[in-house]
């Protein structure tokens, strides 16, 4: 091999290792930045509280990394958080004034049975938004636009316009409790991204998402079911977002049809901030956690520097444009 192909060969291994821990550098250069502006920024009440506001998209962008590695966009999970929220509200409870599932002496059900509720509408919420794209080829950002009022009318009517509020302590726990000095949903978050980090890099079906992703005609021609696979990682999100509903609705001892407003972007910068291309194929877990992590920093440290939120909305949005430019520059130098 040449002088001149090993400089370029060894130039792309560097940008392609850059692309990697770029977004851990941009982590803690930023904590550095507000450390530096505003010292109670270090404080481990405001660290835990950025952990535990970050836990819950989180989970649903996990489950958001899924998706967009099979080069496919998720727009409804804000809608199916605050559904599954509701499902497990009215679960919890017994029923909406009798309306759902009438209690006798009004006590309700388990947390148990709250969360399978919550956690089953939500899969089963992805699970039909991929069969429409996997069976009748609508584009997912047609399906889950559609998929975003249909699920937040859903919501609506649930509730029937209004919040469910008072849940009792067992339900509480998981959105508000502790273990020792980490938040209950920090954990859950910490699971759920384990998990899923085991399945992308250890198992088949990760495997077949990775090739799907990169080049689908060539899985279809390798022998992998592409319909089957993108019908899968629609209700892996769907089952994030119900999670991500109860514990929601858990942390605030309210569901509501207003719910998880938002979500959908703030789960979808995570995934594109943290390196997962939307092109498909590239990505990881790990990248999903770094940037969700670094999405909460940065809201976070604009909160406690006072911050606008009209502006912050405007960084936020700069920061995702900038990614999506640095990870196809990195693309592009690394071939």
């Amino acid at each position: 091999m040449s002088s001149i192909s090993l400089a370029m060969t060894h130039r792309a291994q560097t940008f392609a290792i850059l692309g990697r821990i770029a977004p851990l550098i941009f982590l803690l250069g930023l904590v550095l930045l507000f450390a530096a502006l505003q010292p109670r920024f270090l404080m481990p009440l405001n660290l835990f509280n950025i952990l535990r506001q970050v836990s819950i998209y989180g989970i649903i962008a996990v489950g958001m990394t899924f998706v967009i590695l099979a080069r496919g966009i998720d727009l409804s999970v804000g809608s199916i958080v605050a559904m599954a929220g509701l499902v497990a509200a009215v679960v919890a409870k017994g029923g909406v004034e009798g309306r759902f599932l009438p209690s006798a002496d009004g006590s309700g059900f388990a947390w148990p049975c709250a969360a399978i509720a919550a956690i089953a509408a939500g899969t089963l919420a992805g699970y039909l938004q991929g069969l429409a794209v996997a069976r009748l080829s609508v584009p997912a950002f047609v399906v889950t636009l559609g998929g975003m009022t249909v699920f937040r009318g859903v919501a609506l009517t649930i509730g029937n316009g209004g919040p469910i509020s008072g849940f009792d302590e067992a339900f509480g726990w998981w959105g508000r409790g502790m273990i020792g000095p980490v938040p209950v949903p920090v954990i859950i978050f910490l699971v759920v991204a384990l998990l899923a980090h085991f399945v992308l890099t250890q198992t088949r079906f990760g495997r077949a998402v990775y090739a799907v992703g990169s080049n689908p005609d060539a899985a279809r021609l390798s022998g992998i079911n592409t319909a089957r696979v993108t019908t899968a990682v629609y209700a892996v999100i769907g089952f994030c977002s119900g999670l991500g509903g109860f514990v929601l609705a858990s942390r605030l001892n309210s569901a509501e049809a207003v719910a998880g407003s938002g979500y959908e972007l703030t789960a979808i910068a995570a995934v594109v901030i943290g390196g997962t291309s939307l092109q498909g194929g590239t990505g990881s877990i790990f990248g999903t956690v770094i940037g969700a992590l670094l999405t909460g920093v940065l809201l976070n440290g604009l909160v406690i520097l006072n911050v606008s939120p009209y502006v912050q909305q405007i960084l936020v949005g700069l920061i995702i444009v900038a990614a999506v430019a640095f990870d196809s520059f990195v693309k592009r130098q690394s071939r």
